[in-house]
């Protein structure tokens, strides 16, 4: 016995056991750091291993003292499976929002290779016509009627345990991040079949394609996944579209047919977004306005809704992700964009610049969320990566001279792609993963709870429906008073960042793989008087 013993002290194993712990000492480390984004946790928690394993391989090659011939073999082995696992697996695209990337056998179909298979055994031709006389309330742009991702005067049971939703059709989508505009009973919204990027228009009562229009483009992004991200706006029966190449489509919402299209990268010789265009349309008067590309400026591209002419340009720096709000402050009608450091106020009719405030200049994450105005002077604003959330108050001055100062900033809201909905004096958002609430006056923080990922929310009158990352769709109550989720539905079953859309009595989901349109239960008192 004692030969033995003495052998294994001799091949040093305290060195690898030592490198492991300090890995895992490291990730529990990072893990219990609150001031740490999820993002940064999980990046680092993975680099940790990936730093110690070469040191582990060294310790075996060059100070465990095994014989030579075993150190060979074993370097053999590792080579070997150097030069193999690139042919045995691939990557397709993210685990979650934290960006870490999913690894898949080769040999497994890919998503295209799924919808395409999906769609041969459920073929759908557009029928041109409506398959039911169904009517659902419009929900015509980007987080709702007002972009200010609510949806008001909707009555449901909100017990889904007895009485849930009813699933009124599933079927296979195309990839990409896009949600849904609903207008009349239609429900258009963008996707990727194979090399064609689509602008589609469903039935919303039956899931039927009424017409589809094709660009022969790809956005492609390792990270994010392939396909549009951008949401549909709908106006006079008009749709706008912009595709992730920045193609910005302007279709009859009746038959899909092309009224005019705008290559806006291209025409401004700019180069597209690491992300993609993810900017969603804003319509209003006789403008579509959309946000630019890479370089330094124009951010802002306003176009005549009639023939697609370019009316106006504004901004001097690069784009981001967020979509352009019409808001009014202090009396005032005015465009809101937040770009790459600055959110930047516009005349609606001129595109000229009223005001603007540089935020975190320095920090090259990307700024995703809704700028949200309230009240009649003040402004909030979000980010993720650890930028967090502040609140300005806007000023009118004599000779229409504007002033911008911070209200307040705080970490307490951490939006990375997801958007806030206000209420009552509070904000509520998925902050860094969890649910959470801020009061607008302080941005202290009244509770953060339930852990969605990097999903999506709407506020439906008083009740939050948080669209898990994960595919279930929950209902949370938007009360300051803390966390209370109320139900949950499985609406879907893989990575979902598209949001969630209710167009009264119907909830539709959707991700990269499939959607899904729901009818609300009606609450109690309204079944009772319906018998």
């Amino acid at each position: 016995m004692p030969e033995p013993l003495e052998r294994s002290r001799s091949h040093r194993f305290w060195i690898p056991v030592l490198l492991l712990l300090i890995a895992l000492g490291a990730a529990v480390y990072v893990r219990q750091r609150d001031d740490l984004d999820r993002n940064f946790k999980a990046w680092i928690t993975l680099g940790v291993p990936i730093l110690i394993t070469p040191l582990i391989i060294l310790w075996f090659l060059f100070l465990s003292r095994y014989r030579w011939s075993i150190r060979l073999i074993g370097l053999a082995i590792l080579i070997v499976l150097g030069l193999a696992i690139p042919r045995l697996v691939r990557i397709e695209s993210a685990v979650n929002g934290t960006g870490l990337l999913k690894v898949a056998w080769r040999w497994e179909p890919t998503k295209d290779e799924v919808l395409a298979s999906r769609l041969s055994q459920q073929p759908q031709q557009p029928t041109g016509r409506s398959t039911s006389t169904s009517s659902a309330a419009d929900f015509p742009q980007f987080l709702g009627p007002d972009r200010k991702n609510e949806v008001r005067n909707v009555t449901f049971d909100r017990n889904w345990k007895d009485n849930p939703p009813k699933l009124l059709w599933r079927q296979p989508i195309g990839l990409g991040w896009s949600s849904f505009a609903v207008v009349q009973g239609r429900a258009v919204t963008q996707e990727q079949r194979g090399e064609d990027e689509l602008v589609t228009c469903y039935e919303i009562r039956s899931g039927a394609l009424f017409w589809a229009h094709t660009n022969q483009v790809r956005f492609i992004e390792l990270q994010g996944g392939d396909g549009p991200r951008a949401t549909p706006t709908i106006a006079d029966n008009r749709v706008y579209a912009l595709g992730g190449t920045g193609i910005l489509d302007c279709l009859e919402l009746s038959s899909g047919r092309l009224v005019w299209s705008k290559s806006v990268l291209e025409l401004a010789k700019q180069s597209n977004l690491t992300w993609g265009k993810s900017s969603s349309p804003l319509v209003y008067d006789d403008l579509v306005v959309v946000t630019g590309g890479r370089g330094t400026g124009p951010t802002v591209f306003a176009y005549r809704r009639s023939n697609g002419d370019l009316a106006w340009t504004a901004g001097d720096e690069e784009a981001s992700y967020a979509s352009p709000a019409l808001v009014t402050l202090q009396g005032k009608r005015q465009v809101l964009s937040l770009n790459a450091s600055k959110l930047i106020s516009l005349d609606p009719g001129t595109g000229k610049v009223l005001w603007e405030f540089t935020w975190a200049p320095k920090a090259k994450w990307p700024r995703s969320s809704q700028s949200v105005a309230f009240g009649n002077d003040r402004v909030f604003i979000s980010a993720g990566y650890g930028l967090g959330s502040i609140v300005l108050k806007v000023n009118l001055k004599p000779g229409d001279a504007w002033e911008v100062a911070e209200d307040w900033s705080a970490k307490t809201m951490k939006t990375q792609f997801n958007n806030v909905s206000l209420l009552d004096g509070f904000a509520y958002g998925i902050d860094d993963g969890l649910m959470a609430c801020v009061d607008l006056t302080s941005g202290a923080r009244k509770w953060k709870d339930g852990r969605y990922g990097s999903g999506q929310s709407l506020l439906v009158d008083n009740v939050l429906f948080v669209q898990d990352e994960k595919g279930p769709l929950v209902l949370v109550e938007a009360k300051p008073g803390g966390w209370n989720e109320l139900a949950r539905l499985d609406a879907l079953t893989s990575k979902t960042w598209n949001n969630p859309v209710v167009a009264n009595p119907y909830l539709l989901v959707r991700n990269d793989t499939e959607a899904a349109c729901y009818q609300l239960p009606q609450p109690r008192s309204e079944r009772a008087a319906a018998r």
